[in-house]
């Protein structure tokens, strides 16, 4: 069977997964089977098919699997939101169409030779840095929950800092490409760890560290964490020296214990981690994190059920705050379980080993480091926000990619994915000598 009929065939599921998903909500709610169920999963077949055309056409050798990972994903998260709020879920669905629409732009755009974004370097990550920027922009800038995240022009807001992460990478993977080798050679031992020369660093080393000023400006911390972790990627992939993750992850340790007590922001966020049940915090600010352990507790195994997780009170007040976005995956582990969400986790590591292996046959090193670093960004985002929900380290506002609701998240990711197959087809290509 040819890769594209392996993509097309992997499709079905995804579709019989959201009519199931459907179908079980309706049943929940008034006791019986609605066609309807049948009809969105019909909708959504048939738009991952026209997507699967453009792909059959313009990348006949693209990778045939990370396509239907990501349509599971986008099925489940578009589930969900239904089940949460019927009004989110026609946004998001008229998302999904948007991030389709661009995914396919990307691929048509770039299909001759994804590597003519290595020329445009500089401009991409300054286009990256100015994105982070706008939040804190009077009059278009949007403040939520004490971070500036959104840029709203008219009834369109959407999260720059989604795209600049894309625009990082690349720049970084561009840069790393030409420089790597003097960087390599001209390292330097200090307290015991090799040293990159910082002449040759010092304008990666730049643009990270206006993005991570910025970040802390506009307080969006888990894009921090997303964005450094990308750059500690394309740096071990570039140069195949441990020491030098090792002091980037010290760099980082310091900065971060200095903005925890510094910062009060970061200082409020870190003390919620530790003990959000703290009896002296009459304010409510460990409700959301506190809540998200109750309702993930509350899943046990296989979980409570499509739609009989307890989400509002009589009243309308909000039981588990923002569960669209920060914690969608408490919901998912409430109805569906520990299984259900580790099912969700597996499909997540699945996208990350194609993403990798695609990074591995790509034949140059911007493809590969590009690759790499894309793939360990959408996997370091996974982390942050699942992570944040179950405790593991302090909650940020990141969305879970795919899933989460957000117009910005979903378009981007899209974007991401679309460069990712790029790169397979050329290396898929150049592999079988075509």
């Amino acid at each position: 069977m040819t890769a594209r009929n392996r993509e097309l065939l992997g499709l079905i599921p995804a579709s019989l997964l959201l009519t199931a998903g459907f179908a079980a909500i309706f049943i929940e709610r008034a006791e019986e089977l609605s066609n309807v169920s049948l009809t969105y999963g019909a909708v959504f077949l048939g738009l991952c098919v026209a997507v699967h055309a453009v792909i059959r056409f313009t990348l006949p050798d693209a990778d045939p699997y990370l396509f239907p990972l990501v349509a599971v994903l986008a099925c489940f998260g578009l589930v969900v939101i239904y089940r949460i709020d019927e009004d989110l879920a026609r946004d998001q669905a008229q998302w999904f169409v948007v991030g389709l629409a661009v995914f396919a732009a990307t691929i048509i755009w770039l299909r001759r030779d994804v590597r003519v974004l290595e020329q445009y370097r500089y401009t991409i990550a300054a286009a990256g840095l100015v994105l982070l920027m706008l939040p804190r922009v009077p009059g278009i800038g949007q403040q939520v929950n004490g971070a500036y995240l959104s840029v709203g022009v008219g009834p369109v807001s959407f999260q720059p800092a989604e795209l600049t992460k894309i625009a990082i990478v690349i720049f970084l993977a561009a840069y790393l490409r030409e420089h790597r080798d003097v960087m390599i050679i001209g390292a330097r031992r200090f307290l015991g760890l090799t040293i990159p020369p910082l002449k040759h660093l010092g304008p990666p080393l730049a643009v990270w560290g206006i993005g991570m000023l910025m970040l802390v400006v506009i307080r969006d911390l888990g894009a921090s964490m997303m964005f450094f972790g990308g750059f500690l990627a394309v740096i071990y992939v570039a140069t195949n020296r441990l020491s030098f993750v090792i002091f980037g992850v010290a760099m980082f340790g310091a900065g971060a214990l200095f903005f925890a007590r510094t910062v009060s922001h970061v200082q409020q966020r870190v003390d919620i981690w530790l003990d959000p049940f703290a009896p002296d915090r009459v304010d409510g600010s460990g409700y959301q994190i506190a809540q998200s352990m109750f309702a993930q507790a509350d899943g046990g195994l296989f979980g409570t059920g499509f739609g009989q997780a307890l989400l509002h009170l009589p009243g309308g007040a909000s039981i588990l705050p923002a569960p669209h976005t920060d914690l969608i995956y408490a919901v998912i582990t409430n109805e569906l379980g520990l299984a259900g969400a580790c099912g969700v986790l597996l499909v997540y590591l699945l996208v990350a080993a194609r993403g990798f292996k695609i990074a591995m046959i790509a034949r140059d090193s911007f493809s590969t480091l590009m690759a790499a670093g894309l793939t360990a960004v959408l996997a370091l985002q996974v982390f942050v926000i699942v992570g944040g929900v179950t405790r593991v380290i302090p909650l940020t506002g990141v969305t879970l990619p795919f899933v989460s609701y957000g117009g910005s998240s979903l378009v981007a990711n899209f974007i991401l994915l679309a460069l990712l197959l790029l790169v397979s087809d050329r290396a898929r290509r150049e592999a079988v000598g075509r």
